[in-house]
């Protein structure tokens, strides 16, 4: 494993008023050319970043525990990365792979069709975003199968375009007021073991939606079943062992494209390239994005050969789709991640995190408002609830989390929440962040939470 080097100290720092003169400067400037309905969850400009540390205009640092959502897992400025895009900016940036092809693509695709699970022959496209991924594996189902339905899930995120917030489980701030939406897409139960109403195996919770799939679509009508192997926005669920396969060997039986959407768990984030090979599930079709190529926009579908072939020539592209300093990024980013082992780091990582909320937990004893810790690797979470009602009720705590994530913003820390019901905190550092630098930013969090009860 390579040793990672950072251009950045590595450490947080407050300088005085906090936003600072800059970012309060830049931010009027926004409102006044800025759509509103674009959010920023944190009141600074960045000015520089590496490895676990955001600097912003005002000199402040922070420590980064969101990756700009699961996007910078090998950090906002690796080397490889920035090497790769010098070179290739200076030769060309841009001629589309429709019009003439190059042979970065081509690379990207070859290291994709090796890192998916499965052995079987695939093929691969490239896009910009995860939501365009989406609708083109949807698009490659319903053409392979001659099918129409989709079959989602509860607490599901797929993307923000009129299919994906179809497909998305959470209304606001996501759908209300955009419909209609796009049709033919069908919602079933997801595990959620913490908030199952009785404990429940993850095959018999399989074994629920597929009971809801044939009563009220009928298996001959599902294009796909698509599924984040851990939920994202939807506040890292993880489902109970079993889950997975189950569906998963349903949808073989029945002709039914299964689609897993790793946008968000992929690339090492959970200890695994892929959160699907943690229960040995291989899908047909395999969604990729953020973490895939350093920070620059590109996402991808592999899948099995016959199901994207199936596509008729020029079926599938788009003017940016795996545009050559984003292939340059990417095959950059999978070398560091493969010369820092950051499967290993995510594994480290997951630990460290597991071992300070159970500490936590044991500390605050009855007052504690961590009702569940949850993820794998570098995608971790706890869920809020109110004191006292973590093994009973289960009372929502949106507001803990609201107020954790500022006061750990003011401390210099950057996390992020999610969770459909807003009361998760979830933590998606840099893989390639140093230990000393996440126990700091673990020790405000935990010190946040202390005084939120």
């Amino acid at each position: 494993m390579t040793d990672i080097q950072y251009r950045l100290a590595q450490k947080r720092q407050i300088l005085g008023t906090f936003p600072g003169p800059k970012s309060v400067e830049l931010d009027a400037r926004r409102k006044a050319v800025v759509a509103g309905g674009v959010a920023s969850s944190v009141p600074v400009y960045v000015a520089d970043a590496d490895g676990g540390i955001i600097t912003d205009v005002d000199g402040n640092s922070f420590i980064d525990l969101g990756s700009g959502i699961a996007v910078t897992s090998v950090g906002a400025s690796d080397a490889n990365v920035v090497e790769a895009v010098r070179e290739q900016v200076g030769h060309f940036t841009h001629t589309c792979f429709m019009v003439t092809p190059y042979e970065s693509y081509v690379a990207v695709a070859e290291e994709l069709n090796a890192l998916t699970p499965g052995t079987h022959e695939k093929r691969t496209v490239l896009f910009n975003s995860g939501a365009e991924a989406v609708e083109n594996a949807v698009k490659v189902a319903r053409l392979a199968t001659g099918r129409d339905a989709i079959v989602a899930f509860d607490h599901a995120y797929h993307g923000r375009t009129n299919l994906t917030m179809a497909l998305t489980a959470k209304a606001m701030p996501y759908k209300t007021n955009f419909g209609p939406f796009a049709p033919e897409i069908y919602r079933v139960p997801m595990s959620y073991p913490y908030r199952e109403e009785s404990e429940i195996k993850g095959q018999d919770a399989a074994r629920r939606a597929i009971s809801m799939i044939e009563k009220q679509i009928g298996a001959a009508s599902v294009a796909a079943i698509l599924i984040e192997p851990i939920q994202g926005e939807g506040g890292f669920i993880v489902p109970a062992d079993g889950f997975l396969p189950t569906l998963a060997n349903w949808a073989k039986e029945n002709g039914v494209v299964f689609i897993a959407d790793e946008v968000q768990s992929g690339f090492c984030r959970t200890g695994e390239w892929f959160a699907s090979q943690h229960e040995g599930v291989v899908p047909d079709i395999i969604t990729m994005a953020k973490g895939i190529a350093g920070g620059l926009p590109l996402s991808a579908i592999t899948g099995r050969a016959d199901l994207m072939d199936a596509v008729h020539p020029g079926g599938l592209g788009g003017t940016y789709g795996g545009n050559p300093l984003a292939c340059a990024a990417s095959l950059a980013a999978i070398k560091s991640m493969k010369e820092y082992d950051l499967n290993g780091r995510a594994q480290t990582i997951e630990k460290i995190v597991t071992d300070r909320f159970e500490a936590l937990v044991t500390e605050m004893g009855e007052a504690s408002i961590i009702g569940d810790i949850r993820g794998r690797g570098a995608m971790m979470a706890i869920e809020l609830v109110k004191p006292g009602t973590a093994n009973t009720t289960k009372e929502v705590n949106a507001e803990a989390a609201k107020a954790i994530a500022a006061a750990c913003l003011q401390a210099g820390v950057i996390i992020l929440t999610c969770g459909t019901y807003g009361n998760v905190i979830r933590l998606l550092p840099p893989l390639v962040i140093s230990e000393e630098l996440l126990a700091d930013g673990l020790d405000v969090l935990c010190e946040a939470i202390r005084t939120a009860v």
